[in-house]
């Protein structure tokens, strides 16, 4: 029996068209080894801010959009820069809508992990930790091997053959969990 493909849904951290981190996303995307599909979430910027006042009335629609996306993926990968030590508030706040509603959240259980790259000695490490226990604590679960955080000084790393591939291996340790996982 053929298993279906294994669906990552990427959630990009920054909202800048040309920006680095869309980019490596793009990238994922578009080289994804077969059995694979990354789809990049859009959008982010439409979503209010978290108020539990919207979502009790009204969900607003782009909250709707992406919990139907999510919830109908295998995992989820957060493709972020670094913002001032942390996550960007734009994935901050994707996190808030796909945390609720408790106990049925698009989140619960979905595998995640997290790579960027900054033009920083770090990567992003900060963001990408703050990334972990925050999808964690929303019901993500955090697979190991799934973290890569990347230092762009100095290098290009769309073009650094090993440094996509450390990328790709967070996408390949997504797509094991979830054959595993079946």
């Amino acid at each position: 029996m053929t298993q279906t493909p294994t669906r990552i849904v990427a959630l990009v951290g920054s909202l800048r068209a040309d920006s680095l981190n869309r980019r490596i996303a793009e990238a994922l995307r578009d080289q994804t080894p077969e059995g694979v599909t990354v789809e990049i979430a859009e959008g982010l910027a439409d979503l209010p801010f978290y108020n539990e006042d919207l979502d009790a009335s009204e969900t607003p629609a782009a909250a709707v959009a992406l919990r139907e996306l999510v919830a109908g993926a295998d995992a989820v990968l957060a493709v972020t820069p670094e913002y001032n030590g942390t996550m960007p508030a734009v994935l901050n706040n994707a996190i808030d809508w796909l945390s609720r509603p408790y106990g049925a959240a698009a989140l619960s259980g979905k595998p995640f992990g997290v790579v960027g790259a900054t033009p920083t000695p770090y990567g992003g490490k900060w963001a990408h930790e703050d990334a972990v226990r925050s999808f964690g604590v929303a019901g993500a679960v955090v697979v190991d091997g799934a973290v890569h955080s990347q230092s762009a000084i100095d290098v290009d790393v769309l073009e650094d053959a090993d440094i996509l591939a450390r990328l790709k291996a967070v996408v390949d340790s997504l797509a094991a969990f979830r054959t595993a996982a079946a």
